[in-house]
């Protein structure tokens, strides 16, 4: 959430954030919201004081009739603040709900677009995958090699349910190792965060209000993770850190849960869009500094690059268009895999910067070196995803008679054999 001085001192700049990223919101709406919220206060106050001065009077008054006269006069001003309070509590759950609408203001140096269709490559490593026969999908080279039950998983879970197996799943573990190894190298801390979160997580990354159906919640007002960002956000939330803390770095792993409500008819088949899947995190909680930010960013964008290089898979980056960007976010790139059959490339993770947009809402702040209260900054970006990162490797790594070549950098926690088969 952005803080409302800084609305009210930049509401052309918010608004036109927000027209970047294709989202209405009414700031003046919101301002007049606002300026009724302080006036309501400053009402309530008045009437505390005058509540609080006239108590001591009583208190020290030895007149009885006064007393009383004085106590009736009392009850009457409490009424009134009671009445004015629960006015208070209505405008303020309207203030807030708009205020959980205003996006951030997103970079200068973020394309303007309406949809992913227009996101910009800014970087393409590794040339295409070619063959000299047809290539197959993942789908059938993962279930000739009984890597994967894609109808029995339709059968437990549903259209987009699956079981891995043999080495399928030794291929994830292989590449969770390999991830391990690879992220911890880059000075993270490793932590696994729960997958069951109270729902006022996900509106503290700004995953909700807007994106609700997109999450499993339940009745209990909780929410399964749909990605390890959500309780590693939570994990320092109503704390004050010292600037010696900072930067806070943490590698979270964790089961995620993806409803895909709005993508009903989209990659039905096979590991590209799940419901549920194992992922790698990166999240940096830094002092609130644009520069910093940027650094972090590329940082954190960089390492997802060379994991990926490290398994010698073809990807690109893009930079996210102000369409396609989400309500929190500054800036985000996306890293996409080469998909063989497909002939295109695929998304397999994003790094994303927010400044203090979701700081303010998990009130996770610092002192600075001049013992000022500030918010953060946090970023976050995909270290791996399983098992969507399998489509590409095995796609890529496929052989003629059918069987997957191992990648090399996999082949020590695959028991060292070259070859699925």
């Amino acid at each position: 959430m952005l803080d409302i001085k800084f609305i009210r001192e930049n509401k052309n700049i918010v608004q036109e954030g927000a027209k970047r990223k294709h989202i209405n919101v009414e700031i003046e709406k919101l301002i007049a919201l606002d300026d009724e919220r302080l006036k309501q206060l400053k009402e309530i106050e008045e009437l505390r004081t005058e509540v609080n001065k006239v108590s001591n009077n009583i208190s020290r008054n030895q007149d009885d009739a006064l007393k009383i006269q004085l106590i009736e006069e009392m009850r009457s001003v409490k009424e009134d603040i009671k009445a004015k309070e629960e006015k208070l509590k209505k405008t303020m759950e309207e203030w807030q709900k708009i205020m959980l609408q205003v996006p951030n203001v997103p970079d200068i140096s973020v394309p303007n677009g309406e949809d992913e269709s227009q996101n910009q490559e800014i970087k393409r490593w590794g040339e295409q995958t070619k063959f000299d026969f047809e290539p197959k999908d993942h789908l059938q080279l993962m279930v000739n090699l009984k890597m994967a039950d894609f109808e029995r998983g339709a059968k437990v879970h549903g259209f987009r349910g699956y079981y891995l197996m043999n080495d399928g799943a030794s291929l994830s573990f292989a590449i969770w190792n390999h991830a391990l190894e690879f992220f911890l190298k880059k000075n993270f801390n490793l932590i696994m965060p729960p997958a069951i979160v109270k729902k006022i997580n996900f509106y503290g990354t700004g995953h909700l209000p807007a994106e609700a159906e997109d999450y499993y919640l339940t009745q209990d007002n909780d929410g399964l993770a749909a990605t390890a960002e959500i309780p590693l956000m939570g994990f320092h939330s109503d704390e004050i850190l010292s600037i010696s803390d900072l930067p806070k770095r943490y590698l979270g792993f964790s089961p995620s849960y993806r409803r895909e409500a709005g993508n009903y008819s989209k990659d039905v088949k096979g590991l590209i869009r799940v419901n549920e899947f194992f992922k790698f995190e990166q999240l940096i909680l830094c002092e609130a500094s644009h520069d910093l930010s940027v650094k972090f960013h590329e940082e954190m964008n960089r390492n997802m690059e060379e994991f990926i290089e490290s398994l010698n898979i073809p990807y690109r980056t893009v930079v996210t268009c102000g369409g396609d960007l989400g309500r929190g976010h500054v800036k985000m790139y996306d890293i996409e895999s080469w998909i063989p059959k497909e002939k295109k490339y695929r998304e397999i993770g994003s790094a994303s910067y927010f400044h203090d947009f979701q700081t303010r809402r998990f009130k996770i702040r610092y002192r600075d070196n001049e013992n000022k209260i500030r918010y953060v900054h946090s970023l976050n970006a995909t270290a791996i995803a399983t098992p969507r990162i399998l489509v590409s490797i095995v796609e890529n790594y496929q052989q003629a008679d059918g069987s997957i070549k191992i990648p090399e950098v996999l082949k020590k926690y695959m028991g060292g054999k070259d070859l699925i088969n």
